[in-house]
């Protein structure tokens, strides 16, 4: 098998992990507020500590080598609080009938439309962090394979909780499993697909800073909607503990994974 053909199967294999998490998410036994609660909190606990633990200082490190210490730490702030802008204002934009925040029953409509929008979100959010991990991901299976197996089993692990982050509200809010566990699915695709565009078009332009932008907003991304989407989704079914359990369990997986595979 050639090293080409090995990284990108090592990336695939990755990526494909989400769709464990959706069908936890969709095929487990039942959907409860209980189950909604914990899930999304675990999926929280997942984005926030992956991007303040792991993503950040990845990129505040690229931007530090490329611009040096003072400058490189202001580039990487500069870009995460850039992120948390672009994705507010995405937000901003969509109509209040939508809001996540405001209270309802999963059964009425404005909370499926809620969910639907967490959901797709979540999965937008997701891929756009997944597409430059496929790329590193890849880059790391053709330099040293043995290191990129470990980093593609953590990525897997971080990738069951952003599958069911994604296919539960999906599935609350249409009923239907396969579109819950599709749309969770295609958001791991992005990290072959990152690492196939990489391989043919950006390794000639790739540098330590446009590395680091990237790395460094996808946390202020990930880290604005899980307080701002995932969170408060939780919260509004009442379950205020599993909310808080889940937030604080999927934070030690994922520190837990990061010591052992990492």
């Amino acid at each position: 098998m050639s090293d080409v053909l090995f990284a990108f199967l090592l990336t695939l294999l990755a990526g494909l992990s989400t769709a464990i998490g959706a069908a936890l998410g969709v095929f487990g036994k039942g959907t409860s507020t209980k189950t909604l609660s914990l899930g999304l909190g675990f999926s929280a606990g997942v984005m926030i500590y992956v991007s303040l633990m792991e993503l950040l200082p990845e990129g505040i490190r690229a931007l530090t080598e490329a611009y040096g210490e003072i400058n490189g730490n202001w580039a990487g702030i500069a870009a995460f609080f850039g992120g948390i802008a672009v994705i507010a204002v995405i937000d901003k934009l969509v109509p209040d009938s939508v809001n996540p925040h405001e209270p309802s029953s999963i059964d009425h409509p404005a909370r499926k439309h809620a969910l639907m929008r967490t959901g797709l979100f979540t999965a937008g959010a997701l891929a756009i962090h997944n597409f430059p991990e496929g790329f590193a991901t890849f880059i790391a299976a053709l330099q040293e394979p043995q290191v990129a197996i470990a980093v593609a089993v953590a990525i897997a692990i971080h990738n069951i909780p952003e599958g069911l982050a994604v296919a539960i509200p999906v599935y609350q809010a249409t009923g239907s499993r396969r579109k819950g566990f599709t749309l969770a699915a295609l958001s791991g695709l992005a990290e072959p697909a990152g690492a196939l565009i990489g391989y043919l078009i950006l390794m000639p332009f790739i540098s330590d800073t446009l590395f680091g932008i990237v790395f460094a907003a996808i946390a202020g991304i990930m880290v604005f909607i899980s307080l701002d989407e995932l969170l408060p989704a939780a919260h509004e079914f009442g379950e205020h503990h599993l909310t808080v359990y889940g937030l604080i369990g999927g934070m030690a997986v994922m520190a837990v994974s990061l010591v052992l595979f990492i």
